[in-house]
Formats: C-alpha cells, structure tokens, sequence
C-alpha cells in the first residue's frame, strides 16, 4: 500500500494567472506533496511562486515569507538568490522563458498546524536556451491553519495548461 493519497488533482484548461488550490491541508496529515505537470503557456512558461491559503479561505499576501534558491544552468555558474520578509515564496514551480513543459514537485510540512509556521522544499527543471534545475526552500512566518494554496504569476503571465496533484504524505509508526 502506498503511503501517498491523493487529496486533488486540479487541470488547468483556460487561460489564467492563478490557480487556488483549496481545502487540501488536514490534520489528516503533517507533510504534502504537490506534483506539477506541463504548466505553460504558447508563448513562454510563467514564473510560478506560492503563496498559502488560511482556514478562513484568504489567500496569505502580507510580508510573511522567505525563501532562498539555488539555479543550477547547464549553461554557466550556479546562481543563489534569496528573499525576506516577502508578499510571496518564489520559484516554487517554474521561471519564465522556458519554452518546454516542466514539471516540479513540491514538498509542505505542517500547513495545517497552528503552532509551527509553514515551510516548503522544491526542485523543478525546465529548459529554454538551456537546461535549468532549481532547488528551493521557502518558509511562511506566521503561526496559523493553512488549508491550501495559490500558483500565481507576479509578472500576470498566463498559463493556459498543466495539471497540479497534492498527496498527502502518509507516515507509519
């Protein structure tokens, strides 16, 4: 028996600018998996980031995360970047200018919880020039029960198809 469940599965089949995912966070279970698929647009693929979604259904935009990241180019040096205090978790699930479809996946550990903040693990790839691999991490500082999320584009870059899969992550005693 597998110990990820599948909580959701959500296809994008319009133009959009942001996806919400509601209602997938439990005390059912402490850590998630979120698995993305062939998000992009005609044109380019969006920059996707991550912002949570509060038990009272709003998505959370105050100054309360940070992240850092480390690009991995085929083509030349490692870059870190990094960001605090920020309206969003960047680089969750893609960056711009790739011009094949990507897949990331995304781990969330104690969303839910209301004591302990929320914090995330991701890696992703895409390729437009150049292969490009991301690994992430990124951190809500806010003590509150997160029942979801939001893929948005803070560029407003539509993305017109993908398909996004949360799991919850079973663990035996």
């Amino acid at each position: 028996m597998s110990n990820l469940r599948l909580i959701n599965e959500t296809e994008i089949t319009s133009s959009v600018s942001s996806v919400d995912i509601t209602d997938v966070f439990s005390a059912d279970f402490d850590i998630y998996k979120i698995v993305t698929n062939g998000i992009e647009d005609t044109t380019d693929t969006p920059s996707l980031h991550i912002r949570f979604i509060n038990s009272s259904g709003s998505v959370i935009s105050a100054s309360n995360y940070d992240y850092a990241y480390l690009n991995m180019r085929s083509e030349g040096s490692f870059a870190e970047n990094r960001g605090t205090n920020q309206s969003y978790i960047r680089g969750v699930f893609s960056f711009s200018n790739a011009t094949h479809s990507q897949g990331s996946v995304t781990y969330i550990f104690n969303p839910y919880l209301a004591t302990s903040y929320t914090f995330g693990l991701s890696q992703f790839s895409s390729y437009a020039t150049a292969v490009r691999s991301i690994k992430n991490i990124g951190v809500l500082k806010q003590t509150a029960s997160m029942t979801g999320f939001q893929l948005f584009d803070i560029d407003n870059t539509d993305f017109s198809e993908g398909i996004i899969r949360t799991y919850g992550l079973r663990v035996d005693s």
